[in-house]
């Protein structure tokens, strides 16, 4: 078995590029949402002409979807951008600063997709969507690993409704879905919580391996104790559409 030592080296060492989290196999697993974004997500593209994948990461999720004749994605990261490039053949891909204007055209696209955006620019979505253009979106809600991010960093004010955050911000869009999951996180080595912290910034601001390495110690020595560490996730799906025009 591994020593505390050779799993921190080892949780150091693993490239972070891209959304692809095959490396966890076998050392960590997440519960998923009832709702099966994946098929959702094909489902929409198969019927779509002109789409955009905001933050697609290095292109893993999107690339698994039907093509459409017109298909466009951003992401804010260089070394992301390279890897969806790379995976997305025959698409657009634009690197775009995280609040920046979208790089699209007013009513150009039918169909706007995001899998776990950072920000989504809501308004600038309404600006890109064709009128009975639709937005589908799964998000990270309030609270998200909130067992793991405590424990480093101790106890953290409750999280807000993000159901109503995320009803408040879709502004002029009608809402076809908004609902919310709770799924189990499970961490089985300390190695595989070092790369998801160094993969997944925000559940930890500012994590290092020397700065938490008395946490680190703790988390290996519990996981040793009692097989695994248990976090949950909070998963928001949206759909939404851009009413039809009412201009004469």
């Amino acid at each position: 078995m591994p020593t505390f030592e050779q799993l921190v080296a080892e949780g150091e060492s693993v490239p972070t590029d891209g959304w692809d989290f095959s490396w966890f196999a076998g050392r960590a697993t997440e519960q998923r949402p009832g709702w099966g974004y994946a098929a959702l997500l094909a489902d929409r593209m198969s019927r779509a002409s002109a789409a955009a994948d905001l933050q697609t990461g290095g292109g893993e999720v999107v690339a698994t979807a039907p093509r459409v004749p017109r298909q466009f994605a951003t992401e804010t990261w260089p070394p992301n951008a390279a890897l969806a490039c790379r995976r997305l053949p025959g698409a657009l891909v634009v690197q775009v600063a995280e609040h920046s204007p979208l790089p699209f055209r007013t009513a150009s696209l039918d169909l706007v997709t995001s899998r776990h955006p950072t920000y989504t620019p809501w308004p600038e979505i309404t600006r890109v969507l064709r009128p009975g253009g639709t937005v589908l979106t799964q998000q990270i809600g309030h609270g998200t690993n909130r067992e793991l991010s405590e424990f480093f960093l101790g106890p953290l004010p409750p999280p807000r409704s993000t159901v109503y955050d995320r009803r408040r911000t879709l502004g002029d869009l009608d809402v076809h879905t908004l609902t919310e999951a709770t799924c189990r996180v499970e961490f089985f080595d300390v190695a595989a919580v070092i790369h998801f912290l160094r993969k997944v910034i925000w559940t930890v601001p500012d994590f290092t391996v020397a700065r938490h390495h008395d946490r680190l110690r703790a988390m290996h020595d519990h996981i040793t104790e009692h097989g695994s560490f248990l976090s949950h996730s909070r998963r928001v799906l949206v759909e939404a559409r851009k009413p039809l025009s009412t201009a004469p």
